[in-house]
């Protein structure tokens, strides 16, 4: 085998980019470079399998043969995988069974080298110089800008409910948790083109809350609410009617402090306690 290797310098810190390469969301977008669709299965730990797919379940899988978080991620490919099923070697992969595949991360005056290492077989080399230089492109692209992430949910109940249920202080305060163990004890909403919001988040035990604020962009009643939180970043509330259901889309500028992942479990939570309360009251 041949050993690749590829390097681009990012204006964005190791740990966004981290989150880029891995987060899944992200890593759907820069890996569709190779094949549209692509994904991976895996919990992204040393020692850890991970299953590299199309969406007809074809592709290969590999074990995580080492891990350090923001700096270096490392495989080691073992085998071909067909219809999802992890396939027996045989001598096409035994060709290149084995073969390594690294990722570093090293950062250094407010940019960061992303340097990729692999292994290939002569039959694959032309094809990952030609493609994997846009890869990282689309990488740089996303760790440059802010991640944009969504979450959703279908509601038993008509549109006007749910508009109205999500737009009154007085249901917010009753379903703005992402846990039991954190309330909304206050909520104010000038619901308008212009006008701002504030919701007073706390721990029910008094540890600690901080105001969830910021301004509306754009404000269409049973379609639309698009607004600035207070750190700049942006946010939109698509409702959408799915028979006598309702269908709501949240999206958001990610942060930085928290991880993607942990960022879109939290909104995720808030919006299914939204659809428990709105579909008990």
């Amino acid at each position: 085998m041949n050993n690749l290797e590829f390097n681009i310098t990012i204006n964005a810190s190791a740990k966004n980019i981290w989150q880029v390469l891995w987060y899944d969301a992200t890593y759907r977008k820069w890996t569709s470079v190779f094949h549209e669709g692509s994904y991976a299965v895996s919990d992204w730990k040393e020692g850890s399998k991970v299953h590299f797919l199309t969406p007809e379940g074809n592709g290969m899988f590999s074990i995580i043969s080492e891990c350090k978080e923001n700096e270096l991620m490392a495989f080691t490919h073992l085998g071909e995988i067909k219809n999802f099923e992890e396939q027996p070697a045989d001598d096409k992969t035994e060709s290149w069974a084995g073969a390594k595949e690294t990722y570093s991360l090293k950062e250094e005056n407010g940019s960061t080298v992303l340097n990729v290492f692999l292994n290939s077989t002569g039959d694959f080399e032309e094809y990952f110089r030609k493609v994997f230089p846009s890869a990282l492109v689309a990488v740089k692209e996303l760790a440059e800008n802010p991640v944009v992430i969504s979450v959703e949910v279908i509601v038993a109940a008509p549109i006007e409910k749910a508009w109205k249920y999500w737009t009154s202080p007085e249901h917010i305060i009753q379903w703005n948790n992402a846990s039991d163990d954190w309330h909304t004890p206050s909520a104010i909403n000038d619901l308008k083109t212009g006008g701002s919001f504030s919701y007073t988040m706390a721990a029910k035990d008094g540890s600690f809350s901080f105001d969830f604020a910021g301004v509306y962009d754009e404000v269409k009643t049973n379609e639309l609410i698009a607004y600035t939180m207070g750190d700049g970043r942006k946010a939109k509330i698509i409702f959408s009617t799915e028979g006598n259901q309702t269908k709501i889309v949240e999206s958001f500028d990610a942060e930085e402090m928290n991880s993607l992942e942990l960022q879109q479990n939290g909104w995720q939570a808030i919006l299914n306690n939204f659809k428990k309360y709105t579909e008990a009251s």
